[in-house]
């Protein structure tokens, strides 16, 4: 049978080609993650893409903006905005760059490992919701492709 899509007066959209583009499709389920993410009440205060920055900076204490911004594939200047929200919070520190003293090395603050020990399990908790009709071994299969897709793409 073939997929449809709802629009605004709930009439069944015919996908076509899109059934079987990798891409849209990736994009349907990065959408359908993102506003599971979203409804959680305790994860409201976080988007999935800040929390990914906040775990790297976790996991390399004194990155760079410039070296986060380049692993993550956005704008510094956008990431700059994000870090001082993320100051703003208390999230995070800038510091004098040990070699560079034209950059920034970014840690996380108390509060800051405070905040992901706290939001780490509910992360998995969402993806736990999100992926409960998937077998172990889907699940396992599932990300090894999409590791796969994402270093080889």
């Amino acid at each position: 049978m073939a997929e449809t899509g709802k629009n605004s007066t709930d009439e069944a959209i015919k996908l076509g080609i899109l059934e079987n583009i990798i891409g849209y499709q990736l994009r349907r389920a990065q959408t359908a993650l993102f506003q599971n993410f979203a409804k959680k009440e305790y994860l409201n205060s976080i988007t999935p893409g800040q929390f990914g920055l906040l775990v790297k900076i976790k996991n390399n204490p004194g990155i760079s903006q410039t070296a986060l911004a380049k692993a993550d594939g956005i704008e510094r200047s956008t990431l700059g905005e994000i870090i001082d929200r993320f100051e703003e919070r208390g999230l995070v520190e800038r510091r004098k760059h040990a070699v560079d003293r034209r950059a920034y090395a970014l840690h996380l603050t108390a509060k800051g490992v405070a905040f992901l020990d706290e939001v780490v399990p509910l992360v998995f908790e969402n993806d736990a919701d999100m992926t409960n009709n998937f077998s172990e071994d889907e699940k396992k299969e599932l990300l090894r492709l999409l590791k796969m897709l994402a270093l080889h793409g």
